[in-house]
């Protein structure tokens, strides 16, 4: 290991440090960068490559890198003044390179591209293995920008200030060290910084609970505090808008994960924008958005739950509550997001799972809804302003399971959108067909779920089958396209799995909020069922169905390979939770105490316990295989959590392999080689334990 990198694992491990646990024969693997549990990970870690990788591995680790590094990837972009900005991967640039082009040269099938920043080149020259973490530049001129650039992958970066008319650092320029800090543009001169200061400038979570103002040439330590919260609070934020004409400074709490209040700097003073603390407001030019995560009942009327509403945002603030809605939710509708251009509100919503765009204007007076044509009837469509300061243009991606991604120009007034990149075939989808099916969870809600399999596919109980889901923090599994499931299963005749279980966001924000704390085993009933609906359709069966998931994710495997292990013949856990009886206390855990509840709470305890797979595991109870993933650099999830549960689960003789990338953060890997070898691991180990 290089010197640097143990300095940096050195200074992370004190980030980390574990709080004692006297009665957990294995909280000692919590201590991330111990010279004991480096170790046992290296032991592990031989132990999973040495049954994984053969030939079959190796073939399927080259084609996966050749996907992740493949130039016929679509190189996405965003607008800064005149240019098109993209961060790009490849076999030549293994950390990446920033870099810019024009609209006229973006068109063309190989477009000739500006280098900005090659991180590559800075790593060899500061001794980092930097992961790219963004570029924050400060509109309209986008002179000089925020670089955020992490070590390893992990949440916590550094922001260094970036000359982009000079293409150099700014010597002696706004710097923020290593931390999980929000930083933006206030002036050319100014920043707001919230970031850790030491002691008591961080949340029970781990995030800035104190909120600067930084003047260019003055100390950090010396930036006067304008706004902070409680301790208790997950974080603090606070930024600058700089459409033209509406420039305003905000500062907002986050009191839980889903709740906030944000307020506006009137007359000297930060004002709360009194819109329900669940809601999610956002100002934009003359208007104010508000989207309802649970029903409101103000200016004489009741909006439900999931609806979007509009107002003038001058007159919301001197008391007026006359709202109009945009989008109303109905049993299968959901809003799955908005863009804004200088007239225009573009709708994203699912029906039944599908996307449908909607338009709004109010060039007339008053709001008018139609729907956008010339896009697909099925699949999964994005949508983002190209400039929402100056242009009516749109991106718009269109993507299902099958159908290579498509990059789309469009505008907001109703042109039809025109091809801007197109991502050929990356495996042979040949024959494959997707179907959406129901399955009924043991309350009788009825849970979907979309398939991929061959046409006419054999219900004989022996199709190899992948279940995918997620789960929770109302995030919805939606298709797309994706070459490393493609060649690593779909290609090889598997059948995959998407589950739209609660906890998402696919039916709106009661999707989710009917499973949070006490009612979460819910979620894993859900998941259960459709892992039964394919075995009872003959689909496949048991010892052939194999299942996998990630971060929350890797909580809903926990529990299924403590609560339904004779569904499954192999689990994939990713970067997860599993120990929920300490989660709280291991790292970002504090955050999530309004999804999962708070385990220092006896009350709240005896529901948790119920769906905690660390205290649920017994020795006596058989499991599936079972491959962990992790990485070392995780700063989000703990590795502790994949650590403890393949110590224990080994200890009893269950067939457990562990894999912890040393880098990667929460994503697990950061190279595209880091990549291919975790996804390699992965599929390799289903295809031997499922086949």
């Amino acid at each position: 290991m290089l010197p640097w990198l143990l300095l940096a694992f050195s200074a992370f491990a004190e980030d980390t440090a574990a709080v004692p646990v006297s009665d957990d024969p294995y909280a000692w693997l919590e201590d991330v960068t111990s010279e004991k549990s480096l170790a046992w990970v290296s032991e592990r870690n031989k132990e999973s490559t040495g049954k994984i990788q053969d030939g079959a591995y190796k073939k399927l680790h080259a084609t996966f890198k050749a996907v992740l590094d493949s130039d016929a990837r679509i190189p996405y972009v965003s607008k800064m003044g005149g240019y098109y900005y993209n961060f790009w991967q490849d076999k030549d640039h293994e950390r990446g390179v920033w870099r810019r082009t024009t609209l006229e040269e973006y068109r063309k099938p190989k477009p000739a591209w500006e280098t900005v920043i090659d991180l590559d080149a800075l790593d060899k020259a500061e001794g980092v293995s930097w992961v790219w973490h963004g570029a924050n530049c400060l509109e309209p001129e986008y002179a000089h920008c925020l670089i955020a650039l992490s070590r390893g992958g992990s949440d916590a970066d550094v922001k260094r200030e970036y000359d982009l008319g000079k293409k150099a650092w700014v010597a002696d320029g706004f710097s923020v060290p290593e931390a999980k800090s929000e930083v933006g543009w206030i002036t050319a001169d100014k920043l707001w910084v919230a970031t850790d200061m030491g002691e008591g400038s961080l949340t029970t979570s781990g995030y800035p609970r104190e909120a600067r103002v930084w003047d260019r040439g003055t100390k950090l330590a010396d930036a006067p505090v304008v706004f902070s919260v409680p301790t208790t609070d997950v974080s603090v934020s606070a930024w600058t808008s700089h459409e033209p004409g509406y420039t305003r400074h905000f500062t907002a709490r986050s009191p839980t994960f889903f709740t906030g209040r944000t307020y506006v700097s009137q007359g000297g003073l930060f004002t709360h924008i009194a819109v329900p603390d669940d809601a999610q407001p956002s100002v934009f030019r003359e208007w104010l958005f508000v989207e309802l995560r649970t029903e409101w009942t103000t200016g004489g009327k009741t909006w439900p739950g999931g609806s979007l509403l509009v107002t003038k945002f001058d007159d919301f603030m001197a008391g007026k509550r006359e709202f109009e809605a945009l989008f109303t939710p109905s049993a299968t509708t959901a809003l799955n997001g908005i863009a804004l251009t200088p007239t225009h509100v573009v709708l994203n919503t699912l029906d039944n799972v599908k996307s449908r765009v909607f338009l709004a204007d109010h060039a007339s007076g008053a709001w008018k809804i139609a729907p956008m044509t010339g896009l697909p009837e099925f699949g999964t469509i994005g949508v983002s302003a190209v400039d929402s300061d100056e242009s009516e243009e749109l991106f718009i991606t269109t993507t299902d399971f099958v159908t290579p991604t498509q990059l789309l120009l469009g505008s907001a007034t109703g042109t039809a959108p025109t091809l801007l990149k197109a991502l050929p075939a990356m495996y042979n989808a040949k024959g494959l067909e997707i179907t959406q099916h129901e399955a009924v969870s043991k309350d009788g809600t009825k849970i979907p779920y979309f398939q991929v399999a061959k046409k006419g596919v054999a219900l004989n109980g022996k199709n190899p089958t992948l279940l995918y889901g997620y789960g929770g923090f109302e995030v919805s599994m939606l298709p797309n396209y994706n070459g490393i499931i493609g060649n690593g299963w779909l290609a090889k005749g598997g059948v995959y799995v998407l589950a739209n279980i609660r906890g998402g966001g696919e039916f709106g924000p009661a999707w989710h909020t009917s499973v949070v704390k006490e009612n979460r085993q819910r979620v894993y009933e859900d998941f259960s069922a459709v892992a039964k609906d394919l075995v009872a359709r003959k689909l496949t069966s048991a010892e052939h169905l194999g299942t996998m998931g990630g971060s929350n994710g890797g909580l809903l495997m926990g529990n299924m390979m403590t609560q339904y292990p004779e569904l499954f013949g192999a689990i994939v856990c990713q970067v997860p939770l599993l120990d929920m009886k300490r989660y709280s206390h291991l790292l970002a855990g504090a955050s999530w105490m309004d999804e999962y509840g708070d385990p220092d709470d006896p009350k709240q305890w005896e529901y948790i316990q119920t769906f905690s797979p660390y205290q649920l595991d017994r020795a006596d109870r058989p499991s599936p295989p079972v491959l962990f993933t992790t990485s070392t650099r995780d700063d989000r999830v703990h590795p502790g959590h994949a650590r403890k549960m393949a110590a224990k689960m080994l200890s009893e003789g269950k067939p457990v392999l562990l894999w912890e990338d040393m880098e990667g953060g929460h994503g697990g890997a950061s190279t595209s080689d880091q990549k291919a070898t975790m996804w390699g691991l992965t599929y390799s180990f289903l295809w031997k334990e499922l086949k």
